[in-house]
């Protein structure tokens, strides 16, 4: 039997196919999936990654054998499946690796209404279940065999898209889109066509041969993306991943906005539209974030680094917006779960009623020095880190919303948090300029070394 301890992370399950796991193993996480979630149907979707419709189809079957009908909504994006789940109301499980290297493949899951499933919400007992029945087999579902059908979910979706923006007598723009040849091509053309936008879309085909991308590639898309903004005069640029995820930003200039203050910028324009509610975003996040948020008469909602928790506060009425500081954003009034396409629509609306452009946004935010740092932790020297970080934080002011948060007098800050599903403890430290936060971090790793000593 695979070892599901390497293969279920903490909100996802993957792996190297067929290495590490297989079809007949997706069958019984389908089975278990179903089980758990009480669901008497599923939707499921998956990427372009070769292996992706194979495992796909083999978790319909194993849901299917439990007596559970199954819509399959085949090629799609992460967003569009997590629509089609709140649309539906339905369970869903989507095939995707995200970000993983291309020889991996893994499954994301919700409850009915987009809610993802992580160890805390039912991944536990379905990992409990496979494991279980890899040794006895899955027993057979009194109520018979469920059916499979095929349902076309992208116009509804592209629909939905561009019910979040009225450019009636707002300036137009020009934008400059890279869909990176994955799934956000998809739906692009639905959407752009009737945005009233001038668009010029790049790399828009989809290519099965590279269903993630390195760092690097990352970084030369988004070069060429800037070059051809600053040429086009474009107001901005936006550059999809793969799996239509997470969106990067580039302004009119053609400058690469960072993921951490692409995070600031999203924040000031929803902040100062809507001038009231609450923004979800977790405790690693810049301080300044506070700042920017007051300023505009908002506040900050402070969550765990876990997307299910940032989706939780999501689905609050009193949300207007939620981000994880890696180019991944939360659209309230479309969905409560990370959608690009959504956040990209709801860009083009804020910056169409803006007078300024996104490097006078940038440039009016004040700078943030937030560094991070990874350490390797044995397992066995978790739980003491964590006791040796608290006993030397003494009479100084602790946060536990995530791992171990310590805040100076001064304002400075670190956290350390220990990883999930790796022996490996992080730890961010903020402070008013890079040197200061280097400081407090090189002080705080001293710490966590010392109780593996």
């Amino acid at each position: 039997m695979a070892d599901l301890s390497q293969l279920v992370k903490a909100y996802d399950v993957r792996g190297v196919v067929p290495d590490q796991w297989d079809e007949t193993l997706a069958e019984l996480f389908g089975a278990a999936f179903v089980q758990v979630t009480g669901a008497s149907a599923i939707v499921t979707g998956h990427d372009m990654r070769p292996t992706s419709p194979g495992l796909s189809r083999a978790f319909a079957r194993g849901a299917a054998a439990r007596g559970v009908d199954v819509t399959e909504i085949g090629l799609c994006s992460t967003d569009q499946l997590y629509y089609a789940s709140g649309a539906l109301n339905l369970p869903g499980a989507m095939f995707t690796a995200s970000h993983n290297p291309a020889q991996y493949n893994g499954i994301k899951m919700s409850r009915a209404g987009a809610a993802p499933v992580g160890q805390d919400t039912g991944l536990a007992e379905i990992r409990e279940l496979v494991e279980r029945w890899s040794e006895a087999g899955a027993p057979e579902a009194a109520a018979g065999t469920g059916t499979i059908t095929q349902r076309d979910t992208l116009d509804d979706y592209a629909a939905h898209l561009r019910s979040l923006v009225d450019l009636t007598s707002i300036r137009p723009l020009k934008v400059v889109v890279d869909a990176s040849n994955g799934s956000a091509g998809l739906v692009l053309p639905s959407l752009l066509g009737k945005l009233g936008v001038d668009s010029l879309t790049i790399n828009p085909g989809l290519d099965e041969s590279r269903p993630t991308e390195t760092a690097d590639a990352r970084r030369s898309g988004l070069v060429r993306l800037g070059e051809i903004v600053a040429s086009a005069r474009a107001a901005f640029g936006v550059r999809f991943d793969p799996v239509g995820e997470r969106l990067s930003l580039v302004d009119e200039k053609g400058r690469i906005i960072e993921d951490d203050r692409a995070l600031l910028v999203m924040l000031d324009l929803v902040a100062a539209e809507r001038r009231s509610g609450r923004v979800a975003l977790p405790v690693t996040t810049t301080r300044i974030a506070e700042q920017v948020a007051a300023y505009h008469g908002t506040q900050v909602e402070w969550t765990t680094t876990s997307p299910d928790d940032l989706t939780r506060v999501g689905r609050d009425d009193s949300t207007i917006f939620g981000g994880d500081g890696k180019g991944a954003f939360i659209i309230p009034e479309f969905s409560s779960v990370f959608d690009g396409a959504a956040a990209f629509v709801r860009l083009i609306g804020l910056v169409a009623r803006t007078q300024l452009t996104l490097s006078q946004i940038d440039a009016r935010i004040p700078r943030a020095h937030v560094l991070k740092r990874d350490l390797a932790t044995p397992w066995a020297v978790k739980g003491l880190v964590m006791r040796r970080v608290v006993e030397a934080a003494g009479d100084r002011f602790v946060d536990t919303t995530d791992g171990v948060r310590v805040v100076e007098t001064d304002g400075r800050w670190v956290m350390v948090l220990p990883d999930p599903a790796e022996a490996v403890t992080h730890l961010w430290a903020e402070g008013p300029d890079d040197a200061s936060a280097q400081a407090l971090l090189d002080e705080w790793s001293a710490v966590v070394d010392s109780a593996g000593r």
